[in-house]
């Protein structure tokens, strides 16, 4: 999931890891900010639908990630995406600097985080399957 559509540029890596590895995915945009009732119905249904891992990207005052995790059991995955003057500086602290009991694995910035992202994901899936 993530932010806004402007962050598809780089949650498309995600994405292409995934498919890489045949896993089934979905892309939704939703934000924390602009449209939480939306989030937290999506997660709220993700561990009822199969979802095993959740991923989230967002710029700039990136509280997706920590949103998403403060409503779930599930791994959630944070990317923070370079979207604002600061090149994602600010999202890398939004989406690290949890509180204690919000777990967010926190990725690099960028394309790059999205990628490991999709490679975490599926890292936590194969150990379903071992």
């Amino acid at each position: 999931m993530m932010g806004s559509d402007s962050d598809y540029s780089v949650m498309s890596e995600t994405s292409k890891v995934l498919d890489q590895f045949g896993v089934a995915h979905e892309v939704l945009v939703t934000s924390a900010h602009r449209s939480p009732a939306r989030t937290k119905k999506y997660v709220d249904q993700a561990r009822k639908r199969g979802i095993q891992v959740l991923i989230a990207g967002a710029g700039a005052a990136a509280h997706l990630a920590g949103v998403v995790a403060a409503e779930t059991i599930l791994p959630v995955i944070g990317v923070p995406i370079g979207s604002s003057p600061l090149q994602g500086f600010d999202s890398l602290l939004s989406t690290a600097q949890m509180p204690g009991g919000v777990s967010v694995a926190t990725m690099a910035i960028g394309k790059a985080g999205a990628k490991n992202a999709g490679l975490l994901a599926v890292q936590i899936l194969a150990l379903g399957d071992a």
